[in-house]
């Protein structure tokens, strides 16, 4: 057995404070309202935006010349706009600090094929995504929590293989038309 030279880090963060009332009311609103599986995505989401906010705490502190804020500064501005978590006129470090939960959960792709109306609810936004059913540009994505960059939203679709695009019938159609084609008239089977 050889080491394992993997650096593994923890993707969320547990509460400090498990039985906070207000807490775990606003996170199961949060719950329902993007269709998360548990709470830990939502922590996850919350460690994500807790990393990016130390982040530009620390370059605030430094002076506005120093060119570690420059570089830092402006690539995390830049990245984030790619993203879509701030917007063009919204390029300083002060925006950074006001980001919330919300944001990074309006940029996943399960919410994204909600709002462009490819899903009936947000459930079923995630059902479809889990079922290999949407793709971004030409690769199908199979992650509900994937982050959707703002160039890339525009190709978000049904993928070309699926049976939600009329390629190809489903499982279940095909059992039915084999059925429907072989049994004819027997209908003692249905039963």
């Amino acid at each position: 057995m050889g080491r394992n030279y993997r650096n593994c880090s923890k993707t969320s963060r547990v509460p400090r404070r498990p039985f906070e009332k207000d807490r775990i009311d606003a996170e199961l609103k949060l719950v329902g309202k993007y269709g998360l599986k548990n709470k830990r995505e939502v922590w996850r989401v919350g460690l994500v935006l807790s990393k990016i906010r130390t982040t530009a705490r620390e370059l605030l502190t430094l002076d506005e010349k120093d060119t570690r804020r420059v570089f830092e500064g402006t690539a995390m501005l830049k990245r984030l706009t790619r993203l879509g978590l701030l917007d063009d006129n919204k390029q300083a470090l002060d925006y950074v600090l006001s980001l919330k939960t919300e944001d990074f959960l309006d940029r996943r792709l399960q919410t994204r094929v909600f709002q462009l109306g490819l899903a009936k609810t947000i459930h079923h936004a995630r059902v479809q995504i889990w079922q290999r059913h949407i793709r971004v540009g030409k690769q199908v994505v199979d992650v509900p929590s994937f982050t959707v960059r703002t160039d890339s939203e525009k190709h978000i679709d049904i993928a070309l293989g699926s049976a939600l695009s009329g390629a190809k019938p489903g499982r279940v159609k095909r059992k039915k038309m084999r059925r429907a084609g072989a049994g004819g008239g027997d209908d003692d089977d249905e039963e």
